[in-house]
């Protein structure tokens, strides 16, 4: 087996030779990265359940089709080598170049997603990419490596452009990390915890919106996946005039009220084990986790809704890797932000909060009070917190938390973010130095 050093040696010098390319070459190479996740998406979403064993592969499927669409979408015509910019009124122009080689540490949770953005923003901004497997995806992303390797055979792509560690272990990892010129972290594992925040998202349901358009959605998201994403909806503010309206809803899309403080207390155990996650619990399905506790729920069950308030368990307040949704009843929308703030304070600064409204002033007084980076309005926060079709945010695998989350990232990672700029500075015409007078009053 190689060194991790002997790998970052390799990749040096495939990298050295990849910043030669030109842009053309270089987006042919990163369109066939994504084509081959979506063309084999049914292989790989088979195989990350098998090994993994969390998840679903309806899910895994859908997510690795989609992904590989958005951010190829996202890439196209979007310059990476040269010039990118100029900046008439400023004088300033930029140039792009490389960082050299991305250490991307790729979560079980998403392995085949994961390593593929990695792949294509590294490329796309000409470095080399090395992948730190999670050891129970350590197959799994062999495979997609392998997919990829054959797509990329016709385009006489450097070798050892892109690696991964073929028995990933949290010492090969470190190293990794420490060797690589940059490091891109994605999901909780403990050695980059305190580079990138966990995922434990608001969800504030406003009055005067629609239940039956709403309530679909939030089920979707949490849903998806047997609750695996960090972008899904963790907690549900909903108005006390529109509780039993709401809670009828969610029970016509298989989500089941739980409020047995007892049945509540097993199924925080069972999700969190001396403070940590327990893995027993993460990515199986609401029946199953519901068969854990001892209760029996129907087998179509999607979503397990709980019961929650100001005494509620610290740990159902976090991030829930599982189909699990905490309900909360507010009086003022003043209130339905405080308990949303309270819980991101516990877990989750700088990730992102959803809110469904149709109050611009409420959407946006919600922004103002919560410290993260994003603000998923109207929308299924779970496809949308990443990118998607219908809005702004960038398509990507990879959500920055700010320095909120003790990252400098904020917002979505893309291939920007992967490389150096050299600004000149030009005069700019009819530059001249402001009067005092001009600069201090009013």
């Amino acid at each position: 087996m190689q060194t991790v050093q002997e790998m970052i040696d390799k990749a040096r010098k495939a990298q050295a030779e990849w910043e030669k390319a030109g842009q053309k070459r270089i987006d042919a190479v990163v369109r066939a990265v994504g084509k081959a996740v979506y063309d084999n998406a049914e292989s790989l979403a088979k195989l990350t359940v098998e090994e993994t064993q969390i998840g679903n592969y309806e899910d895994n499927l859908r997510q690795d089709k989609r992904k590989a669409s958005i951010i190829w979408q996202s890439l196209k015509g979007r310059k990476s080598v040269g010039i990118v910019k100029r900046d008439k009124k400023t004088g300033l122009v930029e140039v792009a170049k490389p960082v050299g080689v991305v250490a991307a540490i790729l979560p079980v949770t998403i392995p085949v997603t994961n390593f593929m953005s990695n792949a294509m923003f590294s490329l796309k901004s000409r470095n080399a990419v090395i992948a730190a497997p999670h050891p129970k995806a350590a197959r799994t992303v062999a495979a997609t490596a392998s997919l990829v390797s054959k797509a990329l055979a016709e385009f006489d792509v450097p070798e050892y452009l892109i690696q991964y560690l073929k028995e990933p272990s949290i010492d090969l990892t470190k190293e990794l990390m420490s060797k690589a010129d940059v490091t891109v972290a994605t999901g909780g594992m403990a050695m980059v915890r305190s580079a990138y925040s966990s995922g434990n998202i608001q969800c504030i349901i406003d009055l005067g919106v629609d239940l039956e358009e709403v309530i679909p959605k939030i089920v979707d998201g949490r849903a998806f996946n047997n609750g695996l994403p960090c972008a899904c909806e963790q907690a549900v503010m909903i108005h006390r005039d529109d509780v039993d309206a709401a809670l009828r809803c969610f029970a016509k899309n298989k989500a089941i009220f739980i409020d047995n403080a007892e049945t509540i207390e097993k199924l925080a155990a069972i999700l969190y084990v001396d403070g940590v996650l327990n893995r027993e619990g993460m990515g199986i399905s609401a029946p199953q986790l519901a068969e854990k506790v001892g209760i029996s729920v129907p087998k179509d069950t999607r979503v397990l809704l709980i019961q929650a308030n100001s005494e509620t368990v610290e740990s159902l307040r976090k991030e829930k890797l599982s189909p699990v949704t905490l309900i909360y009843t507010y009086s003022t929308f003043e209130e339905a932000v405080g308990i949303a703030k309270a819980n991101i304070l516990l877990q989750g600064r700088g990730h992102s909060v959803a809110i469904h409204s149709n109050d611009q002033k409420h959407i946006e007084a919600l922004a103002v009070a919560i410290p993260v980076t994003r603000v998923i309005v109207n929308q299924c926060a779970t496809t949308s917190a990443g990118g998607s079709f219908m809005n702004g945010f960038g398509a990507t695998t990879t959500l920055g938390t700010g320095f909120w989350g003790n990252t400098a990232l904020q917002g979505n990672l893309d291939f920007t973010h992967l490389m150096n700029y050299t600004r000149i500075g030009y005069l700019p015409a009819g530059a001249r130095v402001p009067s005092d007078e001009e600069i201090w009053g009013d």
